[in-house]
Formats: structure tokens, C-alpha cells, sequence
């Protein structure tokens, strides 16, 4: 049940969002590589699923070392949410067809007959999260009365759960 539960608040932060940066350990094996993603997908089971290029340099780098980051970001909703999790590349017709949109076309103008069109799944192990529901003059007003008074200010939500 608490497993459901953690589903159910990234599904409906991440989902939010849309785009994240997503995190990969690059060739030289000792720097981060990033690059902007939008979700495809996020399935019941807590999935997270991409489109991608099956020969790009990201999908090299997640056959070697599949531990990623995924770093969601909407500022104008004070919403953040990190995402860590294993990824792995998965040739699925069903959930290509599933997932497909006008966006993706985009990157694989021959769309789902594209070759080179595969998909990523990432398979998210802990999160964290920062949520705040005020608006950006609430915030700043508990950030400044936060200076003026020398206490923490209260900026809504935050945990860390597991799957």
C-alpha cells in the first residue's frame, strides 16, 4: 500500500512537469551527462518511459552503467523532484504505438517505422521531492521574513520516498 502511495505522488508531480533533465555516467566513466527528456510515460507500476535513439550517445552510456538521475524542475509551481532509478532500453511495439505523439515525430520523422526509435525505461528506486503549493509572492515574503527573523522558512513539502 505505502509502495501505491509513493507511485501515486511522482506519477502526479513528475507528470506535472513533463520535461527532466536526464542523467547519465558519460563514456569517460567519471563525469555526469545531461540532457532535457520529456516523459513518454508514466505507468502504474511506477515505470517512466522515453523515447529515444537507439544509437545515441545516451543509450551507449545506459548499456554500460544504467543508474540514472532524473531531475524534474517547474519553478513557477515551486515543484522539484528527483528521480533515481536503473534504465534499460526496451524494443516494445505495444508501448511505442501507446506512447507515440505529434512531439516525438519530431526527433523520428519516419515515426514509428523509424529504425532507429527505441524506447527507455527507467525503473526508479528512491525520490525526492520539494513541493510547494504558494505562489512566488508567498514564497518570497517567507524568505524574506525568513532573513529578518534568522529563521528556516516554511517552503511546503519535501520527502524522499523508496520503491
Amino acid at each position: 500500500m505505502k509502495n501505491e502511495k509513493n507511485i501515486a505522488i511522482l506519477k502526479e508531480k513528475a507528470e506535472a512537469v513533463r520535461i527532466c533533465m536526464f542523467t547519465t555516467l558519460s563514456k569517460d566513466e567519471d563525469e555526469l551527462s545531461s540532457r532535457p527528456m520529456a516523459t513518454a510515460k508514466i505507468e502504474e507500476n511506477g515505470s517512466i518511459w522515453f523515447f529515444t535513439n537507439e544509437y545515441s550517445l545516451k543509450s551507449e552510456e545506459i548499456s554500460r552503467e544504467n543508474e540514472v538521475l532524473l531531475a524534474y524542475s517547474n519553478p513557477s509551481d515551486n515543484t522539484y523532484i528527483a528521480v533515481k532509478g536503473k534504465a534499460e532500453l526496451v524494443d516494445d511495439d505495444v508501448r511505442k504505438a501507446e506512447y507515440f505523439n505529434p512531439f516525438v515525430k519530431a526527433w523520428f520523422p519516419d515515426g514509428l517505422e523509424d529504425p532507429r526509435l527505441t524506447l527507455i525505461k527507467v525503473t526508479p528506486s528512491a525520490a525526492e521531492y520539494w513541493d510547494s503549493s504558494s505562489s512566488k509572492m508567498v514564497v518570497l515574503f517567507n524568505m524574506l521574513k525568513a532573513v529578518v527573523t534568522g529563521k528556516q522558512p516554511d517552503m511546503g513539502d519535501h520527502d524522499t520516498i523508496k520503491f
